[in-house]
């Protein structure tokens, strides 16, 4: 069992790597660059000169890894190395030293001119081999006491160690760490938290400009919302402040309200906010796990008595109408089941009644059930019909039990196993999978948010949730057939030939 789950995280780490590769060259090649610009908010009112334009853009094309950028500034800083005189000024010497330190420095670097103040800047087009090596190589982001370098703050101690914290109690508290808090607990799931080892997805642009997409799909969404936080300080009082969130922000930045919360000079200033909504994880997990639960709620007693009554009246009329269910586009059964909906008083879209009434998850939870149970009832069906002839079925009939004993005591048990084995992956595909239903209801869930990323060409927020998720993929298969074990201890789990 061992070697086949070595196997198999094997093989998912290079199914993740496969995907999220091809995934990453199909839309940082083929998907034009300059239209990441038609969404951004910002552009026109960032571009008002052509100097203005070329810098904004390429400032960005550098945050989106597309190219490496030097404004005037940051070059004539680097060149400096070369001649200490080197000023940003537009002369002759000056020209000559660019191009000498852009030829030093190698790489494909080029020398450019601002259109009108006629300053040098210069530009290296990352290839996309490049590209995605930075992407993998800053996936995984350790925090540690050596993280923080500010020259500002030169006496910042650095350790990690635990302490009874006055704001939040017992924690790894870490100093030098990017975090403030590494290993922490409270009320809210998974009531264990921690940010020693986390993913960097990367940055979204331009719909949430200048989140960690992490961030995006996993915090609060709505309007802020005020609790009772205490503060290192010593002050408790309503504040929209996540005390958990501190990172790191020099003394010198911070401002009155930061050192009236926080005590002047305290480096870990810098917090998110608590937002009145759940996170587009949570709503989408609120309403997978609901569908999840219908579609077994219904499908499995309908599959089990198709298969008890097989070529029966309603064997024969449940197949029918199974068979019509799965022919039917998806949308017609959304907006069928959306304008009975509405027609019984349930909203037809999310925002309607907004996140904290019940009856805006109903529907969208409701379908996403209603979809999958045609499928439940056509597997399980097949499942019990391939066991009524097994030895064990044959050998209760000859004990005497009635059919209905063997159908409840016998048939629903073995043809649970391999139902248990989709499960988590039934889970997820509702998850991950609703991005029409989500559409649809405008439901602020990861399955609308990547159907708004390819719109918006986020291609960052894009290749993330890919990766999120093929990750999360891989891990119901191999989730599931764990649970296949659990629930029947005779299945040994082995690499094909080897032992059992």
């Amino acid at each position: 069992m061992k070697k086949y789950i070595g196997m198999r995280v094997l093989r998912s780490f290079i199914s993740i790597f496969l995907v999220t590769t091809v995934t990453y060259g199909i839309i940082y090649s083929l998907v034009p660059r300059h239209l990441i610009f038609k969404q951004d908010p910002n552009y026109n009112k960032m571009v008002t000169t052509p100097d203005k334009r070329i810098n904004y853009e390429s400032l960005i094309y550098s945050k989106m890894s597309y190219i490496d950028y030097m404004d005037s500034k940051d070059l004539q800083k680097k060149a400096s190395k070369i001649d200490s005189e080197v000023t940003t000024a537009v002369t002759t010497k000056n020209k000559k030293i660019y191009q000498k330190y852009i030829k030093s420095i190698g790489r494909n670097w080029q020398l450019y001119q601002f259109p009108e103040s006629k300053k040098f800047y210069a530009v290296r087009d990352i290839p996309l081999y490049e590209r995605v090596f930075r992407f993998y190589s800053h996936l995984i982001v350790i925090d540690h006491p050596w993280k923080i370098k500010d020259s500002s703050n030169p006496n910042l101690k650095r350790y990690v160690r635990f302490e009874n914290d006055p704001a939040i109690g017992p924690a790894l508290v870490g100093s030098g760490t990017e975090h403030k808090y590494l290993l922490y607990f409270n009320s809210s799931f998974p009531y264990i938290h921690q940010n020693i080892i986390t993913m960097n997805l990367g940055i979204s642009y331009p719909s949430y400009a200048n989140l960690p997409i992490l961030q995006v799909i996993g915090q609060g969404q709505g309007k802020t919302e005020a609790r009772e936080v205490t503060f290192p300080t010593g002050k408790t009082k309503m504040s929209s402040i996540d005390i958990y969130s501190r990172t790191y922000k020099s003394p010198k930045k911070a401002d009155a309200m930061a050192i009236d919360n926080f005590g002047k000079g305290d480096a870990y200033t810098a917090t998110r906010n608590h937002y009145s909504d759940p996170s587009m994880v949570s709503n989408s997990v609120r309403i997978g796990i609901i569908g999840v639960i219908i579609s077994y709620a219904f499908g499995l007693p309908i599959g089990l008595l198709m298969a008890r009554f097989k070529n029966g009246f309603f064997d024969r009329f449940s197949t029918g109408v199974t068979t019509f269910l799965l022919a039917l586009p998806s949308i017609a059964i959304i907006y069928a089941i959306r304008f009975i909906g509405s027609a019984l008083g349930l909203p037809d879209s999310f925002p309607a009644l907004g996140a904290h009434d019940w009856r805006s998850y109903a529907l969208p939870a409701f379908i996403l059930g209603f979809l999958s149970i045609p499928g439940t009832v056509v597997w399980f069906r097949r499942y019990v019909v391939d066991l009524q002839n097994s030895d064990f079925v044959r050998f209760a009939r000859a004990k005497g039990l009635s059919e209905n004993e063997i159908s409840r005591k016998h048939l629903f048990k073995q043809a649970m196993v391999p139902v248990v084995n989709g499960i988590p992956e039934a889970i997820l595909g509702t998850i991950v999978g609703a991005t029409l239903t989500e559409t649809i209801f405008a439901f602020p869930g990861m399955g609308k948010m990547l159907i708004d990323s390819i719109k918006a060409t986020n291609n960052a927020m894009v290749v993330g949730l890919v990766f999120l998720f093929t990750s999360l993929s891989v891990i119901s298969l191999l989730l599931g057939d764990l649970l296949m074990v659990i629930l029947d201890p005779r299945i040994k789990l082995a690499s094909k030939g080897g032992k059992r």
